[in-house]
């Protein structure tokens, strides 16, 4: 029987575990291929928006981002919409400069949510919770 388990490595020396859906004979021991795609704009655009509240001294104890997406019916099965939720913790923290943050990281800095908006409409909101 052949191994069908995939992984990835990076130049930076990293490796993941990726796997197939169990209804086409994977093994569910890794995230889907698209599921890293999300990954990587989730990441990305949390990175974006922490150092750019860092920069405008927005002082928060969390942050996290929650996306939700839907893809084409037909193959290939892109995707066709993405939400991006976040969610910000912290007292003081002034909801213009949050709103800026994540603007500027989708429209201008997110590389990954640059190139999923070529295909895909990219929503986004937010919330602050205080501590």
């Amino acid at each position: 029987m052949a191994d069908d388990s995939l992984s990835g490595s990076t130049d930076s020396g990293h490796s993941v575990a990726m796997d197939m859906s169990p209804d086409v004979g994977g093994r569910n021991q890794g995230p889907r291929p698209m599921e890293m795609l999300l990954l990587g704009m989730g990441g990305c655009t949390l990175i974006d928006v922490m150092l750019i509240l860092r920069k405008s001294r927005q002082k928060f104890s969390g942050l996290r981002v929650e996306l939700e997406a839907a893809r084409a019916d037909n193959i290939p099965k892109v995707f066709t919409r993405i939400h991006a939720h976040f969610v910000v913790s912290g007292d003081g923290l002034d909801p213009k400069k949050v709103a800026r943050a994540i603007d500027l990281s989708a429209d201008k800095y997110c590389s990954a949510s640059q190139m999923l908006g070529a295909v895909a409409q990219i929503t986004h909101d937010f919330e602050i919770v205080p501590d």
